[in-house]
């Protein structure tokens, strides 16, 4: 036990590796800019290498099994920056780093990092975004760190110009800014308020706030689930997703599909943490949850509507993606451990299986063109699309034997509990019925509908480099690869994932592990103010 201790504290400091690490390769990647692309795909392959190396030590080592926090320059919480890393940060720092190396992967096979400059540099702050959103304990160095993701984002989606990727890439950043706008008003009433944005410390000061400031922190709660959903790209304000998407390169569409879960990620995390019945007056406790339901319902049938509608395959994926971010809303939205753990799991697949969908999308563009319905030649290498292509359309409509028909099912399991529980298997049911019609219309329409007549000039896709074809294929069966391995090992890991949940919702552990590290136990749970609290009947 002791050894194990001492081996944590040792582990420590290299919390911050997953943050530091790609900002200093970002920095190096463009002071050496000059020496060529060679250089950068060396630099920038060895940080997505040690990173991922790092993050899955982390995550096999059992080190967040309990919440370790690193408190930077070692300025005690709340007054400094902390670290905290948990099993849920860990599992989203891993599948960050696995999806940043099937995108570098893919990147150099196919040269699209020649098409543009600082490609490299700007992916590597992209991951320093994503990393320290999900490694900050601070609400304020969230909104940071969202930013940073945020300004990455925009310089890797408009790579390689055009004008639909400009024209897209203007709703991406107009969208996004007004959610930042309503972040910085969220978290000044936040702080005004309770004169802290530490994460554990809000929720102490959150139990023990006087009632005449409940209907500001309501406010503040309700304004902060707003940006997250225009983060998650949730209904209403979800539009910018299918353009931004489907116009932007195959493997920075691959990188984006963990943007919509950082949105996820803050509702879980930061609503989580403030407004459960541990830490929350009566009044305030789980504010959000029936507005998460309602807008997953919605988000999920607009997103069926889409798949449905889409007449081209990259847009028909974003499509999906939308679909996945309205059942995780759902099972959010029910937040018992039981939907917890099935959303974890569900979250696992879509974000693996709709990361090599747009790969598979993006080799398919690159040989056949993007539009459906159109009759073109047949494409090179057909059978081995054709099989990838029935494998990922199986696993993102959630049918067996692949983990997405695992993850529903544990959801919808979960939704019994719910009193919305008709209209949640009625909608999850039929959307995964009408994404099969959709997505197998599609492969039809890709793979049987060709025509072995030379196109005409105009109509034939314009010609792209190939870049090392193999390699380029390899990244496109990986993340399904993987996905066949959360089927074998679909035991223990649930059981991970329960602990998981359980962890999520043990907020008096997560409070003592930040601001009293050298106490043992938990603090105690935290009375609502008693004139808030319903009388027994």
């Amino acid at each position: 036990m002791l050894s194990f201790e001492l081996a944590q504290n040792m582990a420590l400091p290299w919390l911050a590796l997953p943050v530091f690490l790609p900002l200093f390769s970002a920095i190096l990647l463009i002071a050496l800019r000059p020496l060529g692309i060679t250089l950068a795909r060396a630099i920038s392959g060895t940080s997505v290498s040690i990173l991922l190396i790092c993050v899955v030590y982390f995550t096999a080592s059992g080190l967040g099994d309990t919440a370790q926090v690193y408190p930077m320059g070692n300025w005690p919480a709340p007054f400094g920056i902390v670290w905290v890393y948990d099993r849920l940060s860990g599992l989203m720092l891993l599948l960050t780093a696995l999806l940043a190396m099937v995108s570098f992967l893919y990147t150099i096979a196919t040269d699209e990092d020649k098409k543009g400059a600082h490609f490299h540099a700007l992916f590597q702050a992209q991951l320093f975004g994503l990393n320290g959103a999900f490694l900050t304990g601070d609400v304020f160095n969230l909104f940071v760190f969202f930013e940073v993701l945020l300004i990455a984002s925009y310089g890797l989606m408009l790579h390689g110009g055009g004008a639909a990727r400009s024209r897209a890439g203007l709703h991406y950043i107009v969208i996004n800014l007004m959610g930042s706008t309503i972040f910085l008003f969220a978290v000044g009433a936040l702080y005004g308020v309770l004169g802290t944005l530490n994460l554990a410390d809000l929720a102490l000061k959150i139990s023990q706030a006087p009632a005449s400031t409940y209907g500001l922190i309501a406010a503040a709660s309700f304004l902060l689930f707003v940006v997250f959903a225009i983060k998650a790209a949730a209904f209403p304000l979800y539009l910018w997703l299918p353009g931004t998407y489907s116009e932007t390169a195959a493997p920075v569409a691959a990188l984006f599909a963990i943007m919509t879960k950082v949105g996820l990620y803050a509702l879980l995390r930061v609503h989580g943490t403030l407004f459960n019945e541990h830490t929350a007056p009566f009044d305030l406790i789980n504010l959000i949850d029936p507005w998460m339901r309602l807008l997953g319902l919605v988000t999920l049938i607009m997103a069926t509507f889409g798949v449905m509608a889409a007449i081209n395959l990259r847009r028909q994926v974003a499509y999906l993606v939308l679909a996945s971010v309205g059942t995780l809303m759902i099972a959010l939205g029910i937040n018992t451990t039981d939907a917890l753990t099935g959303g974890l799991y569900y979250w696992i697949h879509t974000t693996l299986m709709t990361a090599g969908f747009f790969l598979l999308a993006g080799q398919i563009v690159r040989t056949r063109g993007d539009q459906i319905g159109q009759t073109r030649p047949p494409m090179p290498h057909a059978l081995l699309a054709g099989s990838l292509f029935m494998m990922y359309a199986i696993g993102l409509a959630g049918l067996p034997p692949l983990t997405g028909f695992f993850g529903k099912t544990m959801i919808l399991f979960a939704a019994l509990a719910s009193p919305l529980w008709v209209p949640i298997y009625a909608t999850v049911l039929l959307s995964s019925v009408l994404m099969v019609v959709a997505l197998a219309r599609s492969g039809n329409a890709l793979f049987y509908r060709v025509d072995h007549a030379p196109l005409p000039t105009e109509l034939a896709p314009s010609p792209m480099p190939l870049g090392n074809s193999k390699l380029s294929w390899v990244a496109v069966a990986l993340p399904l690869s993987l996905v066949f391995l959360m089927v074998i090992a679909s035991k223990p890991l649930t059981q991970w994932l329960t602990l998981t949940s359980a962890q999520i919702q043990d907020t008096p552990r997560y409070i003592q592990r930040v601001l009293h590290p050298s106490r043992t136990e938990p603090v105690p749970n935290f009375a609502p103010h008693p004139a808030h609290v319903p009388e027994a009947s």
